[in-house]
This record gives structure tokens, C-alpha cells and sequence, in this order.
């Protein structure tokens, strides 16, 4: 059979993808709900091959890229006794402090993609750090179902706890010039909206397709915002008429973009959900936005 095409797959099989990839339902009944799609020369394993992400091929920076310095770290956790492991990522010989930039994964652990996504943001100019929530029970495990999985089985204030450690790391390290931002994806949009909320000292936040703070938690926030969404994201978009409603009334400083007839995860592009254009644009704005508010 001749590769798919991302123009013969319905809107319907993305939107069940975003069912299972968010514990709505199991892969057992993804793959029940996904074989009436299999219609024509599709078949439910051409499809699965399709819509789940590709690690392996879609990397842009290596990990022994020469341009940077990364490698792992460890932080303290704020559960007595633990260590959170996080992707370490600055231009090599840099001779001034950088501004710094928390990189936040989806709900299934510090995978490949965001590994990449944390190089992407210190080849720009930053040094970040891309914490693992997994750490606790093991770490990212190697896919995305057991990822999910174990997340699920993490006390999600804990979790919080952990990230906003992640600042206080990065804030005191010998490289950084203090200068915070954090940018997140999915679970981790929501994540950067609560780094917004949670720490004062935070100066810039960058959800990607996250939810949204509770709208009395808004006057908390000091952060510079900038959000974006995906237009075909009815999930996550519902909760956005009320947070922007908030950050007006109490004066917020925020920019919000809705990229149009793209899905939730269109900057991954490790699955058939990415929009070059749009995740390209979405970036540079990032990029350009952290370089605004941590210079």
C-alpha cells in the first residue's frame, strides 16, 4: 500500500487521537473505534502507523549537536530526598549569562520530541531545562502508552512542585542571568499557565494548547503572556473566553493567537497532527517573545 496521505484521513480519526493521547479511552478501544476508519485501502495498522509519533526520523537538533552543551542534570525536589532529572541545553561557549527557559512536556514524560524541543530553545540563545516529571517512578520509559500511564499515577501537585523547583534551579545557576521564562505543551501549557499563577518572579510564560488557571487565580499573575491555540482544539479552546475575560479585567499583559483548521499538537512534529507553518510561526513568536521579556 502506498503511503497515507494526511488529506485522506478524516478530521474524526484526529479527534479520537486526542481521546486516547489524553486518557479519555484506552488504546483497546482507540483500536476498536479506529477500525471503522479502515475502509478502502486502509487498514487499522496502516493507521496506527500513521497517526502515532515518529520519533526516530523526526529530530532537528541531535543530541551531540557541536553548537550546544547539553546533557542531564539533577535537581532537588521538594519531596524530601528526591531528584528530578532534567535535559541541561546552552550555547557552547557563550561569554555572558543567558536568560533561562523551562521547556514543559505533554502528559507522558520528558520523550524525545521535547528533548529536541528543549536543544531548539538553547540553540535560539537560552539556556534550558527540560525537567522529566517522570523521574520519581523511573523516568520517561520509552513510549508514550506507558509514559501516560505512569503520569497518571504522579499527584499532580507534586508534579507542579517539581517544575516550579525547576525555576528556582535554573533562576541560581552560574549560567543564567536570573531572567525566567517557561514555555509547555498540553499538560505542560497548563503547567506554564500555573508557573504564571505560582511564581511571582516568573517574567514570561508561552502555553502552548494549555488549560487554563482557575479566572480567581488570574490577579496572581505577573508573567507576560503568550498563548497559542489550535483552532480545531474545541477541548482545551473552551476554557479560553473566561481566562481572556480575566487577564482584561485585571490588566494582564497577554497575546493570544488561534491558528486556524489546525489540531491540538500542531507543533509536534513528530505525528501527522503537525502544521509547518503554523509551528513555525508559533516558535519564532516564542523565540522572539522570550527575547523581548528576558533580555
Amino acid at each position: 500500500m502506498s503511503k497515507i496521505k494526511k488529506e485522506e484521513i478524516s478530521q474524526e480519526v484526529f479527534d479520537l487521537y486526542d481521546e486516547y493521547a489524553h486518557n479519555k479511552i484506552d488504546r483497546r478501544k482507540f483500536v476498536e473505534r479506529l477500525s471503522a476508519y479502515a475502509v478502502g485501502g486502509l487498514t487499522v495498522s496502516s493507521l496506527l502507523s500513521f497517526i502515532m509519533p515518529n520519533y526516530q526520523d523526526k529530530i532537528q537538533i541531535k543530541s551531540d549537536d557541536a553548537r550546544l552543551n547539553t546533557g542531564f542534570i539533577e535537581y532537588n525536589s521538594p519531596k524530601g530526598g528526591e531528584k528530578i532529572k532534567g535535559l541541561l541545553s546552552r550555547p557552547v561557549n557563550s561569554k555572558e549569562k543567558l536568560p533561562g527557559v523551562i521547556v514543559v512536556h505533554e502528559n507522558r514524560g520528558l520523550n524525545p520530541h521535547i528533548e529536541d524541543v528543549g536543544r531548539r530553545a538553547g540553540l535560539a540563545g537560552f539556556i534550558s531545562l527540560a525537567p522529566d516529571a517522570l523521574t520519581p517512578l523511573g523516568g520517561y520509559p520509552g513510549n508514550d502508552d506507558d509514559g501516560r500511564t505512569l503520569q497518571q499515577k504522579r499527584d499532580r501537585n507534586e508534579m507542579q512542585e517539581d517544575f516550579i523547583a525547576a525555576f528556582e534551579y535554573l533562576k541560581s545557576h552560574a549560567e543564567c542571568n536570573g531572567k525566567i521564562g517557561v514555555v509547555g505543551f498540553c499538560f505542560g501549557g497548563g503547567i506554564s499557565n500555573m508557573m504564571a499563577v505560582q511564581i511571582p518572579e516568573l517574567l514570561a510564560a508561552v502555553p502552548f494548547y494549555g488549560g487554563q488557571p482557575a479566572t480567581e487565580d488570574v490577579p496572581k499573575i505577573k508573567a507576560s503572556l503568550l498563548l497559542h491555540y489550535a483552532g480545531l482544539d474545541t477541548r482545551v479552546n473552551a476554557g479560553w473566553p473566561a481566562y481572556e475575560e480575566a487577564l482584561k479585567e485585571h490588566n494582564k499583559e497577554y497575546t493570544a493567537y488561534i491558528y486556524p483548521d489546525v489540531n491540538h499538537g500542531f507543533h509536534n512534529d513528530t505525528t501527522p497532527r503537525f502544521e509547518p507553518e503554523a509551528a513555525k510561526l508559533a516558535w519564532q513568536r516564542t523565540i522572539d517573545f522570550f527575547k523581548e521579556k528576558l533580555k
